[in-house]
C-alpha cells in the first residue's frame, strides 16, 4: 500500500488559494471536506469517498461559532487538531484548512445569508440561527477553495439538502455530494457528540434508529405515514428521550409529506438524552 502523501496545514485563505492554483495548474480536480473536526470514521469516509473523485483533498477544521446558539455548546465542542491531523493524512488528505475565527470573521464581518425552502422547521424550530451560521460558512470556504465537489455526510440530511439549494441557487461551480451515514455495529449513527454519552445513555441512544426503521418499513409496507410516526415517537419517548422533532417529509425539498405517494420520504429526528441533543435519519425504501 502507497504511504499517504504528507498532510499540508494552511491557516489563512491566502495560503490556500496559492496552494490550490498550483493544483489547477496541474490541471488536478479538487475535492473539499467541510468538517467541525473532532474526526471520526463518518469522517474518514468522507475523505475516502473525497480521494475517489479528484486528485487532490482539502479537509476544513473549523468549529464555527456562527451556528452555535448562546445556549448550546461551543465551549464544550471537542477540539482534537493534532489527532484530527493524523486521521486526515492517513485517510490520504493533501491539505488541511485550519483558520482562525479572525480569519473566517474579521473585524466588521456583516453578511450573512437567509435561507427559506429545506432550512424551514425542524432543525431550525429548535435551532432558529443554526442554518445562517452554516449556510454562510460553508458557502465562505466554497468560495475560498472553489472545488469540484464537496462532501457532506447523510447524517445531517437537512443540512446537506439546505447546502445543495445554496449552491444551485447561488450558481456556485461546485457538486454537492451527500455521503451515507457511518454508524455503530449496533445502529447509532457515529457523531463527535457521541462522546458525551454515559454508559446507560450511549445503550439507550440506538432507540433513535430502531424506531427510525420500524416506521420506514411500516410505511413502506402500505401503512399509514402518520401512524408510523407516531410510534416511532412514542417508542422514543418510552426509552427516556427528550423528543425535539420525528417528522417524515419529501427527501429533496423536507416539505410535510401526507402519505407514501408523496416521496420520496425521509424520517428525521432530533432528541435529548441527558444533556446530549443527538439527530438520525434514514429514508424509506420502495419495496417490489
Amino acid at each position: 500500500m502507497a504511504k499517504p502523501r504528507a498532510i499540508r496545514t494552511a491557516h489563512t485563505v491566502a495560503t490556500l488559494r496559492a496552494q490550490i492554483q498550483q493544483w489547477r495548474a496541474a490541471g488536478e480536480k479538487i475535492a473539499l471536506v467541510p468538517t467541525m473536526g473532532a474526526l471520526h470514521a463518518g469522517h474518514v469516509a468522507l475523505m475516502t469517498a473525497a480521494r475517489e473523485r479528484a486528485e487532490r483533498v482539502i479537509v476544513t477544521i473549523f468549529v464555527n461559532p456562527t451556528q452555535f446558539a448562546p445556549t448550546e455548546d461551543l465551549s464544550r465542542y471537542p477540539r482534537t487538531l493534532e489527532a484530527d491531523l493524523v486521521k486526515a493524512e492517513a485517510a490520504g488528505v493533501d491539505m488541511a484548512f485550519v483558520p482562525d475565527v479572525a480569519e473566517m470573521y474579521p473585524d466588521g464581518f456583516c453578511t450573512t445569508i437567509t435561507l427559506t425552502g429545506p432550512a424551514l422547521e425542524l432543525e431550525t424550530a429548535f435551532r432558529p440561527t443554526h442554518f445562517t451560521g452554516v449556510a454562510t460558512v460553508v458557502a465562505k470556504l466554497l468560495i475560498q477553495a472553489l472545488p469540484d465537489v464537496a462532501l457532506f455526510g447523510e447524517k445531517d440530511y437537512q443540512q446537506l439538502q439546505v447546502v445543495k439549494r445554496l449552491a444551485r441557487d447561488l450558481d456556485l461551480p461546485v457538486q454537492i455530494v451527500g455521503v451515507p451515514t457511518v454508524r455503530e455495529p449496533d445502529g447509532l449513527a457515529l457523531s463527535s457528540r457521541n462522546v458525551y454519552l454515559s454508559p446507560a445513555e450511549r445503550a439507550t441512544a440506538t432507540s433513535l434508529h430502531r424506531a427510525l426503521n420500524a416506521a420506514a418499513e411500516r410505511i413502506a409496507r402500505g401503512g399509514q405515514v402518520e401512524t408510523a410516526v407516531e410510534e416511532a415517537r412514542a417508542a422514543v419517548c418510552a426509552a427516556g428521550f427528550q423528543l425535539d422533532y420525528l417528522e417524515a417529509r419529501h427527501a429533496e425539498t423536507l416539505a410535510p409529506v401526507d402519505g407514501p405517494d408523496d416521496g420520496p420520504i425521509r424520517l428525521l429526528v432530533a432528541a435529548r438524552i441527558g444533556a446530549t441533543r443527538l439527530i438520525d435519519n434514514v429514508s424509506v425504501p420502495t419495496l417490489t
